[in-house]
């Protein structure tokens, strides 16, 4: 499968006080979608499109003590029975040591990952039990698992203004470990089989990230 890229279609600027978000046209214009679970490969290094583990085997990389202390505070909050690793949770923790900086690895994948099969629903426990509160995943889960796979990269011009480059994650952003995953996210055309593009699919991921004033702003211009 190629890892061919969208063809790139520019940044698409706003200002925003002393910030300046560029946008990958081309990404929110696509049709790309998250198929997890629905024949996405995963990132080992063979591909394993059956165990539905997705981005979740290396866990979620945690952005600082803050977040780490609200993913800790929802993983209590969690049913036991929309938690296939509760136990491991209570016995051992949900972080892979004392400086919190990361989520558990459990038999191959995050400990919040539930595998199919489960009676309380595959996938992420996080994002299950803020459903069934009537909550935002948003406001449960790392940062890096809600903006996936949106990645922002934060530069600071000479003239002390932000920028702030909005773009899909890629092969290049694995390290060197990309080299040999299986990856198929936003490279090749296997996601690409959404109904909507992703201005509109990733509506409120999109407003978490750059806020409502610039997203109103930016789907207004693309769409």
């Amino acid at each position: 499968m190629s890892d061919e890229q969208l063809p790139f279609d520019g940044y698409e600027e706003i200002a925003d006080g002393e910030t300046v978000w560029r946008v990958d046209r081309a990404f929110m214009r696509s049709n790309w979608t998250c198929i997890w679970g629905r024949g996405c490969l995963g990132i080992e290094d063979e591909p394993a499109p059956e165990l539905a583990l997705g981005c979740c085997s290396v866990g979620a990389e945690l952005d600082g003590l803050d977040e780490a202390r609200n993913v800790a505070a929802m993983a209590a909050m969690i049913p036991d029975e929309l938690f296939q690793h509760h136990v491991a949770a209570v016995e051992g923790g949900v972080f892979s040591d004392e400086t919190s900086t990361n989520t558990r690895v459990v038999d191959g994948a995050c400990i919040f990952l539930n595998r199919p099969g489960f009676e309380g629903g595959a996938g992420c426990a996080l994002h299950l039990a803020a459903l069934a509160d009537g909550e935002s995943p948003v406001d449960w889960k790392p940062s890096v698992c809600w903006q996936l796979p949106v990645k922002v990269d934060w530069e600071m011009r000479d003239d002390d203004v932000e920028v702030a480059t909005v773009r899909p994650w890629a092969r290049r952003d694995w390290g060197d470990t990309g080299e040999t995953m299986a990856w198929c996210c936003t490279e090749g055309e296997l996601a690409h089989v959404g109904d909507r593009p992703v201005i509109e699919s990733l509506a409120h991921e999109l407003q978490g990230i750059v806020g409502t004033p610039v997203y109103v702003e930016l789907r207004r211009r693309l769409t």
